[in-house]
């Protein structure tokens, strides 16, 4: 069975928590990542400039981002971008949904994507926490299973699930409380 194909905007893969959440996700097969390069490259410059990152920093997360994920770039999406009416920033992610076949873009920005400018492609706009609670409809058990991993990877400092929790709360606040009830 092919996997559910996702467009990650840069502005959900910037916070850690909530990039390792949806990296390991990705990793355990709930879905397959797609970015282009445009995507990335929006990543390093807001973990350098907004975070305060060392470009070495930046360009290390990219590096690992990319090394884990080879398949995930999409490149054919060019050619796509002035047909697209969604925002003129954020054109390149649709145009990378669109080539790809991806059924959904998780970003922050909503309003960058317009209902009107996707229902055409068949392709829905959700935030992190309406796709975080997808996941967790899908499969509540493989949801755990990822958050144990990233709570067992993060040694400095450490982690629990519940401290993971807390800080994804943020950004999917309906998906913890319904993974906490």
């Amino acid at each position: 069975m092919p996997l559910f194909l996702v467009v990650m905007d840069a502005h959900v893969l910037v916070p850690a928590v909530l990039c390792d959440f949806l990296l390991r996700a990705a990793s355990a097969d709930m879905y397959r990542l797609v970015w282009t390069e445009d995507i990335l490259d929006e990543v390093r410059r807001t973990l350098i400039i907004d975070l305060g990152k060392s470009e070495a920093q930046a360009n290390r997360r990219i590096a690992a981002m990319k090394a884990a994920f080879p398949d995930a770039l999409i490149t054919q999406h060019p050619r796509l971008i002035s047909a697209m009416t969604n925002d003129p920033k954020d054109r390149h992610a649709l145009a990378a949904a669109v080539t790809s076949g991806a059924q959904v873009i998780v970003t922050s920005n909503m309003r960058d994507f317009p209902a009107e400018s996707l229902t055409s492609f068949s392709i829905e706009a959700q935030t992190p926490d309406q796709y975080l609670m997808d996941l967790l409809d899908l499969d509540h058990e493989q949801v755990t299973n990822v958050l144990g991993q990233q709570a067992r990877a993060l040694r400095n400092p450490p982690k629990t699930v519940n401290d993971i929790l807390n800080e994804l709360a943020r950004f999917a606040p309906n998906f913890v409380v319904q993974y906490r009830a």
